[in-house]
């Protein structure tokens, strides 16, 4: 099989003899071993291991093989130079072991390979492509050519029947539910003139050395320390949020007195950061002149730290007699990739309703440039933000489209995109795409299926007989990491998170953990009508280099992370993969290394290709590091994430656990559970940002 798969590559990089020649990208171009400069010289690593993917036929086979080997012995790119040697070997091994396991995608990959033989074939660009597809990125094959089909057998799977509506859905938001989000903080863009910045002199003699540290974690467009206040995502996202609830009173939905809470999570790229955040946000709070009327808990590492140490462990110790409480709550925290904030804003609200405020009954989660378009709301759907939480949907028990039961303790709303919303609230804030692809987007194209699932989940309108919002409606797998909520009950009871290790669509992943349970699955309810405005474009800072290389270098480990813990769940993928396909879906590859190594070569040569040197280096550079220690991780057998998705899984269940126990002692009077409430409540306190 390996010589089709070869085959198939040297079609895909063929040399451009003539016009009709098919080729996504020749690389022969940039295979010049002559030039001695880091962008030159990186640019030829990746021409070479593409070339080599393509096998014997490639004409400059020999050269390329003699370039990576000479590279092995080179300090400078050494490790470059192995991490495409390795990939090699490691896609080799992959595409055998499939062919072997998997009959059908041999048979995809047999009848590709039969295709791209016949030089007449690829003179139908259309059908070549979705040939392709059905190899690589099968999820895409079809949308193109039969968009409306796919949307409406997509919106009929997520399709469920009522069978019970909540009877008692929230009917007070400002007071029974939590809002959440994140803050992701990055060092300044420059401290070239450090006495510029809006700091104390304790925080400006702090950040130097902070910046000399290693960075830790990388985040897709984290809020740099001093950035202007109206670029500032926390001041505007607050902003909105106060305005939001402004609106609220003013409609009689709130009591003029309220003061709904929101806590924020604060994950740091540098360690240094975590120890000068909340004093950052709280001047950053003070300059702006926010938070009248609304209460902001903001949570550190730290504070989280101490939450376990002084709240949980003791807890776990005196109740449930667990001497390992300390290493398996280690999961409670908010500093790492993405899933470990996310878990830790679900969870918060539990934690809350049991030793702060009792009548605590959900979390909302927002991201920091989304807002409430209260008006536009109330004019196109009948109902403000607070109106539409109250619906009975959210707790309502159904049968899905296969008739399983399902129990909808989740909400998911939608997007509309800030320059868009003038059309119309219901217009997709991802659109499919019309437009050339390029090299990389033969191999894996993403935006097609979350356009497709945009559509078909996000768009839906309970306004028909098929799909009325009372008898039937829509559950999602397609969340957005703002706008989605979940009940304190359900998620005691279910006791979902997203892994440690996902650093990408952690909204997405969150739901994976608790989908091969047996009996009624959890699951997100579409909220028809729940819209917030998407204000990315207001706030761009300008997507520096090194925030678009971790955005991509996210992506692709995305599907690394995502295929890997789909195998650590279940050994039936098959099943899981078709609940959570189109777009979640596709991140769950058959061939993820494959795909990766193919991708990252394609976008490196792609970045050479249109003169972005500077950005390839440092997309190669960065990119291979990273995912060069995953993909070796993740190599090893077992599957390394069975261990850890256990482990997890053991401290969430001691987490809620701890939560079940507390609540009865408190409940009974008992003097332990009251002390520890007592101590809650102080950390919590000092968690409050006062100004």
């Amino acid at each position: 099989m390996i010589e089709q798969f070869e085959s198939i590559i040297f079609t895909l990089l063929r040399p451009k003899g003539d016009k009709d020649t098919f080729s996504i990208f020749d690389p022969t171009d940039q295979l010049d071993e002559e030039r001695t400069d880091g962008a030159g010289i990186a640019q030829a690593l990746n021409a070479a291991f593409l070339i080599t993917l393509a096998g014997s036929m490639h004409p400059a086979l020999v050269r390329a093989e003699r370039l990576l080997a000479h590279m092995v012995g080179s300090s400078e790119w050494a490790d470059i130079a192995r991490f495409y040697l390795n990939g090699v070997k490691l896609i080799h091994q992959e595409i055998e072991s499939v062919c072997r396991q998997d009959p059908i995608f041999k048979d995809r990959l047999k009848t590709l390979f039969e295709w791209v033989s016949d030089r007449e074939n690829l003179k139908n660009s259309q059908e070549t492509v979705e040939k392709i597809w059905s190899v690589f990125f099968p999820e895409a094959r079809g949308i193109r050519a039969h968009k409306q089909g796919c949307i409406k057998a997509l919106r009929e799977k997520r399709t469920v029947t009522i069978t019970e509506l909540n009877t008692t859905p929230i009917t007070d938001p400002a007071r029974q539910i939590l809002f959440t989000s994140n803050v992701l903080l990055t060092i300044p863009a420059s401290l070239n003139s450090p006495d510029e910045l809006p700091f104390s002199d304790d925080l400006t003699k702090k950040l130097p050395e902070i910046t000399s540290e290693p960075q830790l974690y990388w985040y897709d467009h984290p809020i740099r320390v001093g950035v202007e206040p109206e670029k500032n995502e926390v001041l505007y996202g607050i902003r909105g949020l106060e305005e939001a609830f402004d609106f609220e009173r003013d409609c009689g939905n709130m009591p003029g007195d309220a003061k709904p809470i929101c806590v924020l999570s604060i994950s740091t790229t540098h360690r240094g950061l975590q120890d000068i955040a909340k004093r950052y946000l709280e001047k950053e709070f003070l300059r702006s002149s926010s938070l009248k009327n609304i209460d902001v808990y903001v949570f550190t590492e730290v504070d989280t730290q101490r939450i376990t140490d002084e709240i949980l462990v003791p807890a776990a110790l005196h109740y449930l007699e667990r001497e390992d409480a300390r290493e398996l709550l280690c999961v409670f925290g908010v500093d790492g990739d993405y899933g470990r904030h996310y878990s830790f804003l679900k969870a918060i609200a539990a934690f809350w309703s049991v030793f702060i405020q009792p009548e605590i009954s959900a979390t909302f989660k927002i991201d920091l440039d989304q807002v409430f378009p209260q008006k536009e709301l109330v004019g196109q759907t009948g109902g403000s933000a607070f109106e539409h939480f109250k619906t009975p949907l959210w707790g309502a028990h159904c049968l899905d489209s296969k008739g399983e039961p399902l129990e909808l303790g989740m909400i998911a709303g939608a997007l509309v995109n800030e320059r868009d919303i003038g059309k119309s609230l219901f217009t997709p804030d991802v659109q499919f795409p019309d437009r050339v692809l390029s090299p990389d987007e033969y191999i894996f194209f993403s935006a097609l299926p979350q356009a497709l699932s945009t559509e078909a989940e996000m768009m839906t309108l309970y306004t028909t007989d098929r799909l009325d919002g009372k008898r039937t409606c829509i559950q999602r797998i397609h969340v957005t990491g703002g706008t989605n909520g979940i009940l304190v009950d359900s998620l005691r009871r279910h006791r979902p998170f997203t892994p440690s290790f996902i650093g990408r669509a952690e909204d997405q992943a969150y739901i994976l953990s608790v989908l091969p349970n047996p009996g009624t699955k959890l699951a997100y309810v579409h909220k028809d009508g729940l819209i917030m405005r998407h204000d990315k474009d207001v706030l761009a800072q300008g997507e520096k280099q090194p925030d678009l290389v971790a955005k991509l270098v996210g992506d692709y480990l995305r599907i690394l992370y995502f295929s890997a813990y789909a195998r650590a769940l279940t050994d039936d993928v098959s099943r899981l993969k078709d609940t959570m396909d189109q777009f979640t879906g596709c991140f769950i590859s058959r061939i993820p290394t494959t795909v990766v190594y193919l991708r990252f070569g394609l976008k490196a040569a792609w970045f050479f290709a249109v003169g972005k040197e500077e950005q390839g280096l440092e997309f190669l550079q960065n990119g291979s590091r990273r995912l060069h220690r995953v993909i070796q991780e993740l190599a090893r057998e077992p599957n390394p994430l069975i261990g850890q998705v256990q482990k997890e899984r053991e401290g969430w269940n001691l987490f809620y656990d701890i939560l079940d126990m507390a609540e009865k002692g408190i409940t009974g009077g008992d003097s332990v559970a009251l002390d520890l409430q007592g101590k809650a409540r102080s950390l919590l306190e000092a968690c409050k940002v006062n100004l």
